[in-house]
C-alpha cells in the first residue's frame, strides 16, 4: 500500500503534518477530509527502488544495528535537538547518514511515524530488540518533562559507559581464548602428525613402554581413526551447552555457576552490581516511576539470580515497603552498598547514592579485569607447558629406555 505525505489546516486553524497509507490518493484525499480537515499539500511518497538481485540478498547481506550504531545515533540526536533543531528535522538529517541498511529502516520509520503524529519514544517501542525499555522510559519522562536533549544525552552517556564495560570484558578474555585455542591446537598437531612417526620405533616393543606413553599413543590412534566422532561429539557438545544456557533452567544453572567460580566470581559480581546501580540510578533520574525502575533494572541486570532479587524488590515496593528492606536478605549485594541504598532511601538523595555506587564498581571492575588477567595468563601458559611436556616426555622416556637395553 503506497505512501502519500500530506499537511492539512484543521477546523481549528492549526496546520499539521504527516504521511498516511492507503490504496490511491483518492482514497487519501477522502480520508483525510472526513476528519474535516482542509488538504494543502498531498503527494505520493516514492518507493525505494531495488534491483531483483538486491531484493533477494539484502535480507541475508545486512546486518542488524549493534550498540555502537544506536549510540551514534542517540550521540548525534542529542547535539541537534540542543542546537533547537526539530526532532522531525533531526531524524531525517541523520537517516541518510546512516551506514547500516537496516538500522536505516528502522530510523526511517520512526521518522514517519513521528510525522504522522506520535511522540517519539512511542514511535521507538515499535522496536524493541533495537531500544531497550531504558532508552524507551528515559526518553518518555524527558518528553513529558520537557528535557528532551538533555535526557539524551544521559542516554548515550549510559550507552557508552556499558560499551565500554562489555569492552573490558570481553577484552579480559581474548588473551586467554587465544592460548587456550594454541594449546588445543598444538596438542592435536603432535597426536596426530608428530607423534605417529614414533610408532614404527615402538612397533613389538608395547610391554617395554611407560605407562603415560602407552595413554598417548592410545589417544593418537583413536583421533586418527575416530576424528569424525570428536568432531561430531565436540559440536554436540557445544550446541547442547548453548541450548541449555538459553532455557530457563540452563540459564539459572549457567549464572549460579559464573558466581561460584573461584576466579570469575568477583568478576561476574562486580559487573552485575555496577549494571544495576548504573541503570537505577538513571532511571530514578529520568523521573521514571519506581515500580518500572525496578522491572527494568532486573532485566537488564544480566543474572537470572539478580533478576529474581529485583523481582522481590518489585513486590516489596509495591506492597509499600522500602526498596532496602528485601536487600538486607540477599547475599548477591555486600552489606555496605545495601546501607547507602537504605541511607539514600531515608535522606531523599537516591539517585546520587546509586551513581556513587555505580561509579565505584565500575572502578572495581576495572581492576579486577587487570588482576583477572594477570592470573590467567600465567595458568594457561602453565597448562599449556604441561600438555606439550607430557607428550613429549612420552616420546622421550620410551626411547631412553630402549637405548639403555640395546647397551
Amino acid at each position: 500500500m503506497p505512501n502519500y505525505r500530506y499537511e492539512i489546516k484543521q477546523s481549528s486553524g492549526q496546520i499539521s503534518a504527516g504521511v498516511l497509507a492507503a490504496d490511491s490518493i483518492a482514497a487519501a484525499t477522502q480520508t483525510l477530509r472526513s476528519q474535516g480537515a482542509y488538504i494543502l499539500s498531498l503527494t505520493a511518497v516514492a518507493a525505494k527502488k531495488t534491483s531483483g538481485l538486491s531484493k533477494v540478498f539484502s535480507v541475508n547481506l545486512s546486518t542488524g544495528p549493534s550498540g555502537r550504531d544506536v549510540l551514534n545515533f542517540t550521540s548525534q540526536l542529542a547535539v541537534m535537538i540542543k542546537a533547537g533543531i526539530s526532532i522531525r528535522a533531526a531524524l531525517e538529517g541523520i537517516v541518510g547518514q546512516v551506514e547500516n541498511a537496516k538500522f536505516r529502516d528502522i530510523l526511517d520509520q520512526v521518522r514517519r511515524d513521528v510525522e504522522a503524529g506520535k511522540p517519539f519514544s512511542d514511535a521507538l517501542a515499535r522496536f524493541p530488540k533495537v531500544f531497550s525499555p531504558l532508552y524507551i522510559n528515559m526518553v518518555r519522562a524527558s518528553e513529558l518533562s520537557g528535557s528532551f536533549g538533555a535526557m539524551l544525552e544521559r542516554v548515550a552517556d549510559y550507552l557508552g559507559q556499558q560499551i565500554e564495560t562489555r569492552s573490558q570484558v570481553r577484552g579480559a578474555m581474548i588473551y586467554p581464548a587465544i592460548i587456550g585455542i594454541m594449546a588445543v591446537s598444538t596438542t592435536v598437531f603432535l597426536l596426530t602428525y608428530v607423534l605417529p612417526k614414533f610408532v614404527k620405533i615402538f612397533e613389538g616393543k608395547e610391554a617395554m613402554l611407560p605407562m603415560p606413553t602407552k595413554v598417548v599413543l592410545a589417544t593418537s590412534h583413536f583421533m586418527r581413526t575416530y576424528w569424525y566422532i570428536l568432531i561430531a561429539v565436540t559440536g554436540g557438545l557445544t550446541w547442547l551447552f548453548f541450548w541449555s544456557i538459553n532455557t530457563t533452567g540452563g540459564r539459572a544453572v549457567w549464572d549460579q555457576v559464573k558466581l561460584s567460580l573461584p576466579i570469575f566470581k568477583k568478576l561476574c559480581r562486580c559487573l552485575y552490581i555496577s549494571r544495576s546501580m548504573h541503570t537505577m540510578g538513571e532511571l530514578v533520574n529520568a523521573g521514571v516511576p519506581m515500580l518500572d525502575t525496578i522491572s527494568i533494572t532486573g532485566n537488564v541486570s544480566g543474572n537470572t539470580l539478580f533478576k529474581k532479587m529485583w523481582r522481590q524488590v518489585y513486590v516489596s515496593v509495591k506492597q509499600g515497603k522500602k526498596i532496602s528492606a528485601p536487600l538486607t536478605r540477599t547475599s548477591l549485594l555486600p552489606r555496605s552498598v545495601v546501607q547507602m541504598i537504605s541511607s539514600g532511601e531515608e535522606s531523599g538523595k537516591l539517585a546520587d547514592v546509586l551513581h556513587d555506587i555505580s561509579v565505584y564498581y565500575q572502578k572495581e571492575l576495572k581492576n579486577v579485569v587487570r588482576t583477572v588477567t594477570a592470573l590467567i595468563e600465567p595458568l594457561m601458559i602453565v597448562a599449556m607447558g604441561f600438555i606439550v611436556g607430557f607428550i613429549a616426555m612420552s616420546i622421550i622416556l620410551p626411547i631412553f629406555k630402549l637405548s639403555s637395553v640395546v647397551k
